[in-house]
């Protein structure tokens, strides 16, 4: 194993994972029956611009449509137009995105077929307040769910009863056309009701859900929301709904089949493969110090597995903000990590988020051994103050160890890759 280059593998093992979620492949296995009237390509998230361009290619019939994502993450299209809006915090382009989705699906009849484009990051880029909120109101609401710390599953039930388009809503502007909507799930456990806070896709959550949440975590809202979600007018349509009886989801990239993809590729390079779960969720710096435990106890003890091995992971974890630091839940879980292996011998890891953005700079996260933490006091950073201060972005460029492949089309959550040599 001498001969294998840590850094080249872990990006080798990111980038099939990656491929695994390739939209025109995934896509091409779902494609729906063409109907008789119009069909309407819709869309929301910082994969849904490639599954545009990928569904163009594979369509064989008339389409036009409007997707929404990232500023940056366009793709280009000949029939369906890309609007790019701010993530992860809402902004008027998002606002005017979502009313001219709306306004795309009215007016159309049983002949008519809308495919939903839906990937990871589609709740901040459609905002589109209830009765009586403001584009104000829903920053501040997503402002305090970034920070509370939250589970993305409990985030987007919060947002669904202050929309006028998620939780199932746009689906239901577009009946009685059929809606099939293809999911790119980033949510652990899968559920594409949860994947961009469901715009075409029902769920069960309740404003009971909701406020049970924001008590939970603490979060502040303004009295606005407070006030709306209080009220019945604030319930999302239910799955049993007759506008949805037609319609299709269908999921077609998770962050298990990638991390299969990824198992995989690594045995195809001569290092057998774990899979921990796809589904991990907590406080990043507290999940980073259990996988430090884990690769300990094999680089010492070598168990619970025989090394060489490359452990891996997926979900979500999350940050609650401590402070105004740069970083990502990606960088932090991996800081937390790098100061639970110090100087242990043979432990290399690249923890990354899929869509090629960790937090809000430009990378999609960083690499780190057991010398990270003595190459980060060399260059003048105590990686531990680092860690107080939600700052992993800084920790990881002082020793050139950011990851940053840029956008990459999908979004299947956090890749965890942990090389033990």
């Amino acid at each position: 194993m001498t001969e294998l280059d840590p850094k080249a593998f872990l990006i080798s093992i990111f980038d099939a994972a990656v491929a695994a979620a390739d939209p025109e492949r995934t896509i091409r296995d779902h494609l729906p029956a063409r109907p008789k009237g119009r069909t309407i390509v819709i869309g929301a998230g910082k994969g849904s611009a490639q599954m545009a361009a990928a569904f163009e290619k594979v369509w064989d019939g008339p389409i036009e449509g409007l997707v929404v994502t990232r500023y940056g993450y366009g793709a280009k299209c000949e029939r369906i137009e890309i609007i790019e809006a701010a993530h992860p915090v809402p902004d008027a382009a998002g606002l005017e995105a979502s009313r001219r989705l709306l306004e795309k699906v009215r007016g159309l009849t049983a002949d008519d077929l809308v495919v939903a484009l839906i990937s990871g990051g589609g709740s901040a880029l459609l905002p589109s307040p209830a009765a009586g909120l403001t584009l104000a109101d829903e920053i501040a609401v997503n402002e305090a769910l970034l920070a509370s710390g939250a589970p993305i599953a409990a985030m987007n039930t919060i947002r669904k009863h202050l929309s006028t388009i998620k939780g199932g809503r746009l689906a239901a502007a577009a009946w009685p056309a059929k809606v099939v909507s293809l999911v790119v799930s980033d949510i652990p456990g899968d559920n594409p009701a949860l994947v961009a806070s469901g715009p075409t896709v029902p769920d069960v959550g309740s404003r009971e859900d909701a406020l049970a949440s924001i008590a939970a975590y603490g979060m502040k809202l303004p009295a606005a929301v407070m006030a709306h979600i209080n009220s019945p007018a604030a319930d999302a349509p239910n799955p049993d709904d007759q506008r949805f009886s037609r319609n299709e989801v269908h999921l077609i990239a998770s962050a298990g089949v990638s991390l299969e993809a990824a198992a995989a590729e690594a045995r195809r390079r001569g290092i057998e493969a774990v899979i921990l779960s796809d589904a991990i969720e907590g406080e990043a710096r507290e999940v980073g110090g259990v996988h430090a435990a884990i690769a300990r106890e094999v680089a010492t003890r070598n168990r619970p597995f025989q090394k060489p091995v490359l452990i891996l992971s997926g979900g979500e974890t999350t940050v609650t903000l401590r402070a105004k630091g740069k970083g990502g839940r990606n960088s932090e879980f991996l800081l937390a990590f790098a100061i639970g292996t110090n100087g242990v011998e043979g432990v290399h890891a690249l923890a990354a988020d899929t869509d090629g953005i960790d937090g809000s700079e430009d990378n999609a996260g960083a690499f780190a051994d057991g010398s990270t933490v003595s190459r980060m006091r060399a260059a003048g950073v105590d990686a531990k103050a680092m860690l107080a201060g939600n700052n992993a972005w800084t920790a990881f460029d002082a020793v050139g160890d950011l990851f940053v492949p840029g956008p990459t089309g999908t979004n299947v959550n956090d890749l965890r890759a942990i090389l033990i040599r």
